[in-house]
């Protein structure tokens, strides 16, 4: 192939000139076009979506997994999407486009393997980190567990958390970065190279099993640091004129020494950055005033980027003191919500910002990376046109950020202005937007805490009597596997190509075979498995009003597990009864207790995209009511185990402390609306997920459910240790999850048991409940069945285990007694 320099500017213009004569790639079938443009329009993007319009990456890393297909044929599938990528954010005119925000899994995990730090269970030896070792350490194997996997600050997005002591060895293991922007640079396209920052990644790593709590992970610093020297070297003799360093933590409440970090980090990389222009990138909140104060006097850095979205306070101090000569990249395009930018005010804000950096300094931005929204809205063939024009995915958020950047610098599209102002007008006047009848609802629960009747010892009490369980019951959390059949199955009903009798005969015979399975491995607690639900919040949102569903609306959640999250336009009531026919059907089949199975509303508001037209907790109420109305139709048809699941209450949480308690108050009073009228006797279940939940301990106790069940076993336990440690003391039902739900690895008896045994040390054997961490939707029948087997034999096991502890305590007393 003929060469022609790659050093061209790739952003949008009114010139484009093609050579028509240069041939097209072979492996991408892509012709190459090269673009010469007048004048540049300072735009920015911090990050997109990498799993692909169509989920291409979820299918091609699933074939991998299963063997059947190579790391070839793997490899192929990311380097198509990351070139379409490319080309689609050149042709949209963005003029800073990243790279290196592709991942096979997770970015903070090609930064473990950038430096090297593989745990040594891993058995990795040096030299390039391959997918067995790189897969391993995010899904564990046969052998070994996983890596913990947690929440992405306050997003449905999960990352793998470093493990890092004073025994980690440091090397620069993964070339990922450069390689990409290399790839990139072939193609013509410039882009900037985006790393996680080094001070960030050390805040969001974890002390390796067996170091001790109060060892400083900053200390690792200064080893690190001359990896990222090695890697900014790489790509300035690569050719690379800007880097991004990712540093989100700064928006935390960060003390005085964790500040000093950063201040430290850039002072020793400044003069490796000799040369390159670098961009701090901020993001999910705005930054307290001493992160400001640090960040705007780092060494070296030329730009820094900020959350104007969420952080809007931090204009504030923008305007009150910028360094002169930086660039300010401005995140007025929100990153993580699919509702059309108000061009406008955006443009406003712009302008303000102006007078205050300058004209040639000002870089419109997106306010995080959007790989928290969806790909593009043009693949969405079922919404209607009126709901489409309110909306910006991805792809359009591209076209917002390049529009503004026009018109600041003088070439405002009039045409495109004006249709967005009349998308706004026509969303605020919409009759489908509010329901008066909801609103007066939602107002009238302002007047009570809505707490059940009873305390939660005496409703356990009455529960035991009802339900007649033994000591340490076993229970799953809901979902079980989903086959290709069973997707088969309801794709095929939703399309009309089967009938509503053959579906629910479908779905029937799959419930008997769930509830049959259980029956047979001896859980105590049933469930009927989900076999009609695609997803926990998309099921209920389908038949709650003031929601609507995108057909490739998927969003990455981690690895190749992706959601849907519905879109929340409206006011939200429930026509009609969502789960009870298939909840009483269930019971019908076995005479132990089947779980009715309910989404909470927090999930539901936190997993969905939020109307951004009144506060969050104003929707959560109303989404509380519907559930309420569920819940209650449950115990009408004879359910007696009614669990609410509140995995992302955690998420919700806001990353400042001073925003916190608002938030946890009208969440749990939110999860206490749905369940306030049952009776003692029914027993309200609820599930959290992979989140750190000790510095919400006591929000979870106010909740007042009656046995939680919560992720343990991927942390390594850590939730036990505010029972431990903390000195909390549990008085309901707790079900800390005993074996990884996200590895393909089964788990030993034994293994469990260890587990059950130091559950045991710090809550009391009437309390505890024995579970896996989560849902058994993406797992396989090979794997639930033996993993689900030992922990029944388990849980068996420590039962008999009490029962001869208390017959030895009562022939020790028995003897002591007759000694007298």
């Amino acid at each position: 192939m003929r060469q022609i320099s790659p050093t061209l500017i790739s952003f949008h213009s009114s010139l484009s000139f093609s050579f028509p004569s240069l041939p097209a790639n072979p492996r991408l079938q892509i012709p190459v076009r090269f673009r010469f443009h007048i004048r540049s329009m300072a735009s920015h993007v911090v990050g997109y979506p990498r799993i692909g319009p169509k989920r291409e990456l979820k299918f091609a890393l699933e074939s991998f997994w299963d063997g059947k297909s190579n790391a070839e044929e793997l490899h192929k599938v990311a380097s198509d999407l990351r070139v379409s990528i490319w080309k689609q954010m050149a042709d949209a005119g963005i003029k800073y486009i990243p790279s290196n925000t592709f991942s096979y899994y997770d970015q903070v995990l090609d930064t473990t393997a950038m430096l090297g730090a593989v745990p040594s269970r891993y058995g990795w030896s040096g030299g390039d980190i391959g997918f067995d070792v790189y897969f391993s350490m995010a899904r564990g194997n046969a052998s070994v567990p996983a890596m913990e996997m947690t929440k992405w600050f306050d997003t449905n997005y999960h990352y793998i958390v470093p493990e890092l002591g004073l025994e980690t060895e440091f090397s620069y293991a993964s070339r990922k970065a450069v390689q990409e922007y290399k790839e990139a640079r072939a193609l013509g396209i410039d882009t900037v190279p985006v790393l996680v920052g080094p001070v960030s990644y050390l805040l969001l790593s974890k002390p390796a099993k067996g170091v001790g709590k109060s060892f400083s992970l900053l200390s690792l610093l200064d080893k690190i640091l001359p990896i990222y020297m090695e890697v900014v070297a790489e790509l300035k003799a690569a050719g690379a004129s800007w880097i991004q360093f990712d540093e989100p933590t700064l928006v935390m409440d960060l003390d005085s020494h964790k500040l000093h970090a950063f201040t430290h980090a850039y002072k020793e990389l400044e003069s490796s950055v000799s040369g390159l222009n670098v961009l701090i990138e901020t993001y999910f909140a705005d930054l307290p005033a001493e992160a400001y104060n640090t960040v705007t006097a780092l060494k070296g850095v030329t730009a820094i980027g900020f959350d104007l979205v969420r952080g809007s306070n931090t204009l504030d101090l923008i305007k009150n003191g910028y360094p002169l000569g930086k660039y300010l990249f401005a995140g007025v395009v929100d990153g993580r919500n699919i509702w059309a930018n108000d061009l406008d005010a955006s443009l406003s804000t712009l302008q303000a910002l102006e007078g205050v950096v300058g004209k040639d300094k000002l870089v419109v931005s997106t306010s995080c990376s959007l790989l928290h929204t969806v790909v593009d809205l043009v693949n969405e063939t079922k919404l209607d046109e009126e709901l489409k024009s309110w909306l910006a995915f991805a792809a359009q958020k591209l076209l917002e950020v390049n529009g503004l950047a026009k018109a600041l610098s003088g070439q405002k599209d009039e045409a495109f202005y004006s249709a967005n102002a009349a998308a706004h007008a026509s969303r605020r006047s919409s009759p489908r937007v509010t329901d008066e009848d909801v609103q007066i609802a939602t107002a009238a629960l302002k007047g009570s805490d809505h707490r059940r009747a009873t305390n939660v010892s005496a409703r356990l009490e009455s529960q035991h009597e009802k339900l007649n369980l033994p000591i340490i019951p076993t229970t799953t959390i809901g979902s079980f596997p989903q086959t290709l059949e069973l997707r088969k199955i309801r794709r095929e009903y939703k399309a009309s190509k089967i009938s509503e009798e053959d579906y629910v005969k479908a779905i029937k015979e799959e419930i008997a075979a769930v509830v049959k399975l259980q029956e047979e491995l001896g859980i105590d607690v049933l469930v009927h498995g989900e076999p009609e639900r695609n997803d926990m919040v998309e099921y209920f949102g389908e038949q709650l009003s003031g929601f609507a569903f995108t057909v490739n609306g998927w969003v990455q959640s981690y690895g190749s597990r992706c959601v849907k999250p519905p879109i929340i336009y409206g006011d939200v009531s429930r026509p009609k009864s969502m789960t009870v026919f298939w909840s009483k059907l269930a019971q019908s089949m076995t005479q132990r207790p089947m779980k009715g199975m309910l989404t909470g509303p927090v999930t539901i508001l936190n997993w969905s995209f939020v109307r951004n037209d009144q506060p969050r907790n104003e929707t959560c109420y109303q989404i509380a009511l519907a559930i309420k109305n569920e819940v209650e139709d449950l115990e009408k048809a004879g359910i007696g185990v009614i669990q609410i699941d509140e995995a992302a209450l955690r998420e919700g949480l806001p990353l400042r402390k001073s925003e916190q308690q608002f938030y946890l108050d009208w969440a749990v009073h939110s999860f206490r609306i749905t369940n306030s009228a049952v009776q003692d006797s029914t027993q309200i279940h609820t599930h959290m997920c992979y989140s750190n939940f000790n510095d919400i301990i006591d929000s979870i106790i106010e909740m007042d459910a009656d046995v939680i069940t919560i992720e343990n076993s991927r942390s390594n336990e850590k939730l036990l240790s505010v029972f431990r440690e903390g000195g909390v003391k549990y008085a309901a039902g707790m079900g800390p999850g005993v074996y990884d739900i996200h590895s393909p690895r089964i788990p030993s008896t034994e293994e469990i048991v260890d587990r059950v045994n130091k559950m045991l040390t710090v809550l009391d054997s009437k309390f505890l409940w024995v579970n896996p961490d989560c849902g058994l939707k993406t797992r396989k029948y090979s794997e639930v069945k033996p993993a689900l087997s030992n922990m029944v034999a388990a849980a068996k096991l420590a039962r008999n285990n009490l029962a001869a502890n208390k017959y030895k305590l009562l022939i020790l007393c028995r003897k002591r007694y007759n000694t007298r």
